[in-house]
């Protein structure tokens, strides 16, 4: 008798880390609810693709900025699952939706480190919140944070505040849902090869170059590198790791 699929919502799962995320997931044989912000097309393939792993998949349209459009969007995520699971709960929760800014702190408007503030903190925090009561016990939250918290560059100022912010949040958290044997972990990649923060680490290959150089494994990280560690956290054998920051960085800045 097979077991009953588990079930992961993952946000900004439509392209980046978040698709390797949710693709590893899928192939670990979990379903998967993802969140995109605009680009349905994208979603859509990711879709088809975990559909072909022979696992479920729905994606949703999410502002994760926007704390205000979150009751709804639970609302929408919890019905679908009590209709078609029976139960509206999920078993893992991966807060990855993000954008990249670089600038100086003399440049970073206040407009600027609101938008940072919403998507990479209060929303990660008012989001988990929301889907507390859905989560089932023995289940597993997951972070995104950064290598920026651990060493620091220049013009990242905001964005690695927000990081840093996630990390603590993270612990404390951990320690509240310790009775429910939920596990909460933070997951900190180095640099990685996407269109986030302009893609440069994909395409400017002095940088590229750069990383490598200071990099232990001589290269820069692809989002290939990330999604099956994430899917390792939420096995079973994992469940003895509990409030951690987890650096998938293949040894930079030793």
């Amino acid at each position: 008798m097979s077991t009953k699929s588990k079930i992961a919502l993952v946000t900004g799962g439509s392209r980046g880390l978040g698709r390797d995320m949710a693709i590893n997931l899928a192939k670990k044989g979990n379903n998967i609810i993802f969140t995109y912000h605009s680009n349905k097309k994208a979603a859509d393939k990711v879709i088809e693709e975990i559909l072909s792993l022979g696992q479920k998949a729905i994606a949703y349209q999410l502002d994760t900025g926007n704390v205000k459009s979150f009751d709804a969007f639970v609302e929408k995520v919890t019905q679908h699952l009590q209709e078609n699971e029976g139960s509206p709960n999920i078993d893992f929760l991966l807060n990855n939706a993000g954008l990249g800014h670089y600038g100086s702190v003399t440049d970073t408007s206040e407009e600027i480190f609101d938008t940072l503030m919403n998507v990479h903190f209060k929303g990660v925090y008012f989001l988990t919140q929301k889907l507390l009561p859905f989560i089932n016990n023995g289940g597993r939250i997951i972070n995104i944070s950064s290598g920026l918290t651990r060493v620091t560059f220049p013009n990242v100022s905001a964005y690695a505040s927000m990081k840093g912010a996630i990390e603590t949040y993270t612990r404390c958290l951990a320690k509240e849902l310790g009775n429910r044997q939920i596990t909460v972990n933070v997951v900190a990649p180095g640099a990685i090869a996407t269109d986030f923060g302009g893609g440069s680490n994909k395409s400017d290959e002095s940088k590229r170059s750069v990383i490598a150089g200071m990099t232990a494994l001589g290269r820069v990280g692809e989002p290939e590198d990330i999604g099956g560690v994430v899917a390792l956290i939420c096995s079973s054998e994992a469940g003895w790791m509990n409030g951690q920051r987890i650096e998938l960085s293949g040894g930079m800045l030793l």
